[in-house]
């Protein structure tokens, strides 16, 4: 049941969050799954470099604006308030780094640069959509969240599905990108009953006791690092070591869903647990569960013909099919990991930082590293060996926290 406010009961907003959470991660699946299938193996290349940057741009954006909305207090207009100042901030922000990138790479020769450019172009657009989706979850309307994502799925998917085999990546972003604007028209037309009339102060975000600042940390040396590595590799080394790491990545974007879904709900489940060795209990067996899940689903993938692998990735499948032994064992070592994180985000919230701080560069060492020894294939390893690591030092904090 809702309030006279819209906002839903606390089992129907768990179900829409996670919804939410899918439609999300389901989007970006088939955004990389149909780009693959309409691109030969260079160009699925340069798109996924170019997605790869957007989804450092989007990391940041979300640290920064939306970790921190969604922890707002108050009273109702005063998160409304902070929904309106975020939204401004975040259009504001895109504009002025969009803009600057779309005017100094249009001059620049190259697919990589084009691409680029018109992600600039396209920015405003998708970040402001993105962060609409954390005004509805701050004002507990996470159903109106799920309307808006389900709408840029229902726009996204036919409108790259219809471009001709063979579109260069810059068109494939403009398409992807232009997209989303019926999905921000609709959540603009959802929100201004609710932020129209009221103060915005944008600058609130750029105080120092801004919360977001410590989340773009986080984040900055956790998975925005080892993303801005694969970046690396495609312009300073293989461009196609890009599309086959994302590729593989794809493939494995249900599990991102269950991790995800894990840290978003896992603490306020964990906190029912009354004792400490009973919390450690439940998130060792969600570990071992998620992990479990992980070499299943590389089974499954292992078992594809490689007929139905090209339909599914096209060209770059023979690329990424020899990565998915390395790229299985990294996201068990990263259901491992998850659940240590969130024991500790729940009993000892400031012991994350300083793992993510020493094991997040050393996995970007290890990626490199084998790259240079051992190729694509090597590269994908150093990440596996940079997961299982972090995962291991997770678990003897929370054993150090528990005795």
């Amino acid at each position: 049941m809702g309030d006279r406010n819209g906002s839903l009961g606390t089992g129907a907003a768990v179900a829409c969050s996670v919804a939410d959470q899918g439609v999300a991660a389901l989007t970006n699946i088939l955004v990389l799954v149909v780009a693959a299938r309409l691109s030969t193996a260079e160009g699925f290349s340069v798109f996924s470099l170019v997605y790869t940057v957007f989804t450092v741009l989007l990391g940041f954006s979300v640290s920064y604006v939306g970790q921190a909305l969604v922890l707002e207090r108050g009273a109702r207009a005063e998160v409304r308030c902070a929904c309106r100042s975020a939204l401004l901030f975040t259009a504001a922000a895109s504009i002025a780094v969009g803009l600057p990138m779309a005017a100094g790479l249009a001059v620049v020769p190259g697919g990589t640069a084009r691409g680029l450019a018109v992600l600039g172009l396209v920015l405003p657009v998708v970040l402001t959509h993105d962060g609409m989706r954390y005004c509805f979850a701050a004002l507990r309307l996470p159903h109106q969240a799920l309307a808006i994502d389900v709408l840029r799925l229902a726009g996204v998917f036919p409108a790259l599905a219809l471009q001709p085999y063979g579109a260069t990546p810059a068109r494939l972003i403009a398409v992807w990108g232009f997209s989303a604007l019926p999905a921000l028209l609709a959540g603009a037309g959802l929100l201004a009953p609710r932020l129209r009339g009221l103060p915005a102060d944008p600058r609130r975000l750029l105080r120092r006791d801004h919360l977001g600042r410590r989340f773009v940390i986080e984040f900055a040396v956790g998975n925005a690092s080892s993303q801005l590595a694969v970046v690396a590799l495609g312009l300073f080394a293989s461009p196609l070591a890009v599309g086959a790491l994302r590729g593989a990545t794809t493939l494995f974007g249900p599990l991102n869903v269950l991790f995800n879904a894990a840290t978003a709900l896992g603490p306020p489940i964990l906190r029912r647990c009354r004792t400490l060795p009973g919390q450690i209990r439940a998130t060792a067996t969600l570990a071992a569960l998620l992990a479990g899940v992980a070499a299943l689903w590389t089974a499954v993938l292992a078992e594809l013909p490689e007929g139905a692998g090209r339909r599914i990735l096209g060209g770059t499948w023979a690329s990424t099919a020899a990565l998915l032994p390395a790229t299985g064992s990294q996201y068990a070592a990263m259901a491992v990991g998850t659940c240590a994180l969130l024991t500790l985000r729940v009993v000892r919230p400031r012991a994350t930082l300083p793992l993510q701080l020493v094991f997040s560069p050393l996995a970007v060492a290890f990626l490199l590293a084998g790259y240079q020894c051992g190729g694509v294939p090597g590269a994908a390893w150093g990440l596996c060996l940079g997961s299982g690591l972090k995962a291991g030092a997770g678990w003897m904090r929370v054993a150090r926290v528990r005795g």
